[in-house]
């Protein structure tokens, strides 16, 4: 077993700069809480400039396949940004998830297209399913697939739909297009608007069968937990950036806030969680992008605790900035919906922790 590398790379920090600043230039916050619109902002266009112009939607594709033959180390590093951005954007659902699974199964040429930007996709399970959990595949009848999926992420927006199915000889991975006969795709209100979910409801859809499906949704389950966490980790960091510049500059009876012991103290206990959260994000994108044994017990350990961190930095930051901090004007609301959705996405701390005392062969009383 290598030494792991928690630091970031000149590679990976060039990286950070550059998708930071195309998400201060096409979505700030102002531009982002429109997702909530009745009518929400398309924000198509900043997706396209993330993966084709930045090619980002490629980092876990080989350069043989069009891609940037990077790994989960770079994708990370996407994913911190996307959480300080609260950046509507399919990169979880379409070049992780459905990427990785379509990658893992076989499916040469539409990862191609994904990892050019032609093509966006979205693997058809909830949202919620962790790692280990088992899939229920959909049916596959004389008329063609039928079924239907609740809550599956980024499946208004995709192109292609990457369905696992219940097959003769066990769990198939099937495509099918968005806009075929048969599919219906149905957008649900949730917590979180900039992550839309939405029930996938199959009718004799027409389906192409990629391959088995075991080993390969199960790799796109890990490989997101492990990359959740550091969009876990960016949303907590700049609910802690955001709230420490503020009690600096925020005066009360003529003194900064940030003056005052209690709010110190707090402050003092979110920057220990943040820098802790820092490591456990980073080891579990580190052992991931290595296949590391320990891949799984690290994503394990990673989710249970940054997913908690999160929404107490988000909570934080909404609470110290007073009444500020509770209006739809400032954006404190975004990253609160951002953690507490993320804290049920691939499943919950709880559901980790018991994988946890699983892999590690953890004794139940």
């Amino acid at each position: 077993m290598s030494t792991a590398d928690l630091l970031y790379s000149d590679t990976e920090e060039a990286l950070r700069d550059s998708v930071r600043h195309l998400f201060a230039e096409r979505c700030p916050p102002e531009s982002v809480a429109r997702a909530y619109d009745p009518v929400p902002q398309d924000f198509s266009g900043v997706w396209q400039a993330l993966a084709a112009e930045l090619g980002v939607a490629g980092l876990l594709v080989p350069e043989s396949l069009g891609g940037a033959g990077a790994g989960a180390r770079e994708a990370a590093v996407v994913m911190e940004e996307i959480g300080r951005a609260v950046a509507p954007v399919p990169f979880l659902s379409s070049a992780v998830l459905a990427a990785v699974a379509l990658l893992r199964a076989g499916d040469t040429e539409t990862v191609s297209g994904l990892a050019q930007g032609k093509l966006t996709a979205a693997l058809v399970v909830p949202l919620s399913t962790a790692p280990g959990d088992p899939v229920a595949g959909l049916s596959l009848g004389a008329d063609g697939l039928t079924g239907a999926v609740s809550s599956v992420a980024g499946a208004a927006e995709a192109d292609v739909l990457v369905v696992p199915l219940a097959g003769p000889d066990g769990l198939e991975l099937h495509t099918v297009s968005r806009t075929a006969a048969g599919v219906q795709v149905s957008p649900l209100l949730a917590l979180d608007m900039t992550r839309p979910l939405a029930n996938v409801r199959f009718s004799g859809a027409a389906s192409a069968r990629v391959g088995p499906a075991e080993g390969a949704v199960a790799d796109a389950l890990a490989t997101a937990a492990a990359l959740l966490a550091s969009e876990q980790l960016g949303v907590a960091r700049w609910c802690f950036d955001t709230t420490l510049a503020y009690a600096k500059q925020r005066k009360q009876f003529g003194r900064a806030i940030g003056s005052y012991q209690a709010i110190k103290h707090r402050l003092a206990d979110l920057w220990f969680e943040v820098g802790a959260a820092t490591a456990v994000a980073r080891y579990a994108a580190d052992t991931c992008a290595r296949g590391e044994e320990d891949a799984a017990t690290a994503a394990a350990i990673a989710q249970a605790y940054c997913s908690g961190i999160a929404v107490h930095a988000a909570e934080e930051c909404v609470q110290l900035h007073g009444g500020i901090g509770m209006t739809w004007e400032y954006p404190a609301h975004l990253y609160l919906k951002r953690a507490k959705s993320d804290q049920l996405a691939l499943g919950t701390a709880y559901r980790h922790r018991a994988r946890l005392g699983q892999l590690i062969n953890l004794p139940v009383s």
